[in-house]
């Protein structure tokens, strides 16, 4: 993928996948519009709208990454995603995605009932993913330049999990984020 063109059609050709495996009743291109509405009503800019739509991405590039999930296996799908997004959008979109899996350790850490609000596919990867951070690395996490937009983008991916919402189409969102294209 070269273009934010080839990232949209990306979501449209692989969107209808399930959303983390099987463990979530959304679609992949459900869960990505849900995420980015959220961003776009919290009034984030157009890198932070970006990164909510794009946030998976690295799960839909990897025709084998929905069987490592049912197999039990973390497919990194933050660190796939972010090496995609980089070279096109940039580290203001790159950074919240390669972090936003941190992020949910980070919370899980440090803010008390968040584990408890997580859905069950985002509690099962978790524990793939490393379970809860340690105070250092909490520490580490918390002194990133981009953890702050990372643990924005968590929760609005946390939040984006409704079978049945109302969301823009994506060409709405294709116009939100024209200003990136460079």
């Amino acid at each position: 993928m070269t273009s934010l063109e080839d990232l949209f059609r990306c979501l449209t050709d692989q969107g209808s996948r399930p959303y983390d495996g099987d463990f979530e009743a959304v679609t992949q291109l459900a869960h990505a519009l849900q995420s980015a509405m959220l961003a776009q009503s919290a009034q984030a800019g157009p890198a932070m709208i970006a990164a909510a739509l794009f946030h998976d991405i690295g799960h839909l590039v990897r025709p084998e990454a929905r069987e490592e999930l049912l197999a039990g296996t973390d497919d990194r799908h933050e660190g796939v995603g972010a090496a995609i997004l980089e070279p096109i959008l940039g580290p203001a979109v790159s950074e919240p995605v390669r972090l936003h899996v941190a992020a949910k350790r980070y919370l899980v850490t440090t803010r008390p009932g968040y584990a408890d609000r997580l859905s069950d596919g985002s509690r099962m990867t978790l524990r793939l993913q490393g379970g809860a951070m340690s105070t250092a690395e909490a520490e580490r996490f918390a002194s990133h330049p981009y953890a702050q937009d990372a643990i924005a983008l968590r929760y609005w991916d946390d939040a984006a999990k409704l079978v049945g919402q109302d969301t823009p189409p994506l060409d709405h969102f294709r116009a939100v984020l024209a200003p990136l294209a460079g």
